[in-house]
């Protein structure tokens, strides 16, 4: 399956939030992110459609619940985070809004690729 019929399936619009320090890869973990740029998907179109400047939830090895729940709620808009890493902790606060998170480091339009294809997959068994 190339990646036209992949994004054909999908219809409705899905916002990803990509944790990059330089808007090319998949790059960061969750907690250090500074940046996180947010991509719409529709059918058959993948957008940049803005970038957002965070405070990291951890720095020097600390790691701050009350930010972790500001940076969450920033991006409720999102339904899935990509990420190179998440903690548990910041995972199990994400699927509390309703977003999913995946680690997969790499190119962003490739990583957003394997995320459509695990939808789609996922969509056979609904």
């Amino acid at each position: 399956m190339d990646k036209e019929e992949i994004r054909e399936e999908i219809r409705e619009e899905i916002r990803i939030a990509v944790a990059s320090s330089d808007g090319i890869v998949v790059n960061n973990h969750f907690g250090r992110a500074k940046a996180f740029y947010i991509y719409k998907v529709e059918e058959d179109n993948i957008q940049l459609i803005e970038k957002r400047e965070l405070e990291p939830v951890c720095e020097m090895g600390n790691h701050d619940d009350n930010r972790l729940r500001e940076n969450i709620e920033k991006l409720k808009d999102c339904n899935y985070l990509l990420v190179s890493r998440i903690g548990d902790g910041a995972r199990a606060a994400a699927k509390g809004e309703g977003i999913e998170s995946f680690e997969l480091p790499g190119i962003i339009e490739k990583s957003i690729e394997k995320l459509i294809q695990y939808i789609k997959i996922q969509k056979l068994f609904e």
